[in-house]
C-alpha cells in the first residue's frame, strides 16, 4: 500500500491484515484504537493468532513524546525512542470471547491404551495380578481396539507367573491368544512365562512341555534352560519319570546342559520311581557339574540311599581288576561300572574340620583325584599361563610333564 502525501490522511482496514501509511484514528476489528498524530508513523500492523491467543503486532516509530507516553500507559512498555525511528512491537491479548479456541497439545506417548500401560506397570511393581487382569479384561471388553506392545504382554504374563492368582493358567492363555490376534510377535520370554504359568496347573504339565518343545518349529525361537525348568519341576511333583526323561532328551537335542536344580529334579523323580540306573547316571552328572550341592539336593540324595530300592540295587559279584583299571582310567575315584554290592546304606551327616579331618570316620583327606578330562583342562591352563612368560621354544614340554609325569623318568 502506498504512503499518503497528506499528513492527516489515513487508510484503515478491518480484520486481520497489514496497514501502512500515515495513520489517523485506526480501529481494528479486534478493538484496538491507535490515536492519530502526524508524529506517529506506524509502518505495519498485523493481527495474528498463536496457540489460541489473538496477538497484535505493530512495527513503526513514534516521534511525539506525549503520544509515546499515552501508548506506554495504554498498551504497556513498548520499545519506543524519541530520537531515531525504532521498531515498535505491540502484543495485545484478546478477550477470551474473541480468542481462537486453543488446540490441546497431545503429550508424547499419550495413546488410547496409555492408562492400561500405566496400570500394568503399577500392578507389576505391587505384584497385584488380580488388578492387572481386571484392567486388561475391561480394556478388551471396551469399545476401543486394544493393541499393546509385545513387552506389555510379556509383563502381564510374567506377573501371572510370579504372583498368586486363581485360574492363572486360564488367564495366561487368554492373554497369549489376544497377543497373537493383535499381531505382536512372541519371544522366548513370552513362551517361557506362559509355560511357567501353565505348568503350575497339575493337569497341564504336558501342555507346558509342548509349548517349549514346539517353540522353535512354531515361532522360530530357541529355548533356554529357564524354559525347561518349570516343566521339569511339574513332572517332578507329579512323579512322572518317563516324561521327565523326555524333557532331558529334548534339552540334549537343543544343546542345553542341565544344572543343579534340573539334575536334582531328575534325580528325585528317578529315586521315587526306583530307577537305580538313572539315579546312578544323574549322580555322576551332578558330580561333574556341581562342586557342593544345595540343601534340597542333599535331601534328595539322602532319600535315595535310605530307600529299599537303593539297598536292593547292586551287583553281587564283580571283577576287582576291572574296577581298579576303570578307576585309574576315569580318575576321580570313580569306576562308573554301576552299583557294586547290595545291602542297606549307612547315611549320616558329618562335619569336616579345618585340618581336613572327617568327623565321622576320623580320616583325613590326603589328595583330590580328578578325571582325565579335568586333568587335561588343568594342564592346558597351567601351561598356557607359563608360556605367556617363557620365550623358549621347547617349553611346551612342560605340559607333557604335567600330563605324564612318569614319561620323563622312563
Amino acid at each position: 500500500m502506498g504512503r499518503s502525501t497528506s499528513p492527516r490522511a489515513h487508510r484503515c482496514a478491518r480484520g486481520p491484515g497489514t496497514f501502512q501509511g500515515w495513520l489517523g484514528p485506526l480501529t481494528s476489528s479486534c478493538g484496538l484504537l491507535l490515536p492519530s498524530s502526524p508524529r506517529c508513523l506506524i509502518n505495519r500492523v498485523e493481527l495474528s493468532s498463536l496457540s489460541g491467543m489473538g496477538l497484535i503486532s505493530a512495527t513503526g516509530s513514534c516521534y511525539n513524546s506525549p503520544w509515546r507516553t499515552a501508548l506506554h500507559r495504554a498498551y504497556g512498555p513498548w520499545p519506543l525512542t524519541a530520537s531515531k525511528p525504532t521498531p515498535l512491537i505491540a502484543r495485545v491479548s484478546l478477550p477470551p470471547a474473541m480468542a481462537t479456541a486453543a488446540t490441546p497439545r497431545r503429550r508424547r506417548g499419550k495413546g488410547p491404551n496409555s492408562d492400561l500401560s500405566r496400570t500394568l506397570t503399577d500392578c507389576t511393581r505391587r505384584g497385584d495380578a488380580a488388578a492387572a487382569m481386571a484392567a486388561f479384561d475391561a480394556a478388551v471388553a471396551g469399545p476401543d481396539d486394544l493393541r499393546l506392545a509385545a513387552h506389555q504382554y510379556n509383563q502381564l504374563l510374567h506377573l501371572l507367573a510370579s504372583a498368586s492368582f486363581p485360574a492363572a493358567a486360564t488367564a495366561a492363555r487368554r492373554v497369549f491368544a489376544h497377543m497373537l490376534e493383535a499381531g505382536a510377535a512372541p519371544s522366548e520370554a513370552t513362551i517361557t512365562s506362559l509355560a511357567r504359568v501353565v505348568a503350575s496347573d497339575p493337569n497341564a504339565a504336558d501342555e507346558a512341555f509342548q509349548l517349549v518343545a514346539t517353540m522353535h518349529s512354531t515361532y522360530g525361537l530357541a529355548p533356554r534352560l529357564r524354559s525347561y525348568s518349570p516343566v521339569l519341576s511339574a513332572f517332578r511333583h507329579a512323579g512322572a519319570s518317563i516324561k521327565a526323561y523326555a524333557v532331558e532328551a529334548h534339552m540334549a537335542a537343543s544343546a542345553i546342559a542341565p544344572e543343579e536344580p534340573e539334575l536334582a529334579a531328575l534325580l528325585e523323580v528317578s529315586a521315587k520311581a526306583g530307577d537305580a540306573d538313572k539315579v546312578y547316571e544323574y549322580m555322576h552328572k551332578l558330580r561333574r557339574a556341581v562342586g557342593c550341592v544345595a540343601k534340597e539336593t542333599a535331601e534328595a540324595l539322602e532319600g535315595w540311599f535310605r530307600s529299599e530300592e537303593a539297598a536292593m540295587a547292586g551287583k553281587a559279584e564283580w571283577d576287582a581288576r576291572q574296577v581298579k583299571d576303570a578307576v585309574a582310567a576315569n580318575g576321580g575315584g570313580c569306576h562308573q561300572l554301576g552299583w557294586l554290592r547290595s545291602g542297606p546304606w549307612m547315611v549320616r551327616r558329618v562335619k569336616v574340620g579345618a585340618d581336613g579331618g572327617c568327623g565321622g570316620c576320623g580320616c583325613r583327606l590326603a589328595s583330590v583325584d580328578i578325571d582325565m578330562e579335568e586333568t587335561h583342562t588343568f594342564a592346558d591352563s597351567v601351561s598356557g599361563l607359563a608360556l605367556e612368560r617363557e620365550t623358549k621354544a621347547n617349553f611346551s614340554q612342560f605340559q607333557v610333564c604335567i600330563l605324564c609325569p612318569l614319561c620323563l623318568a622312563s
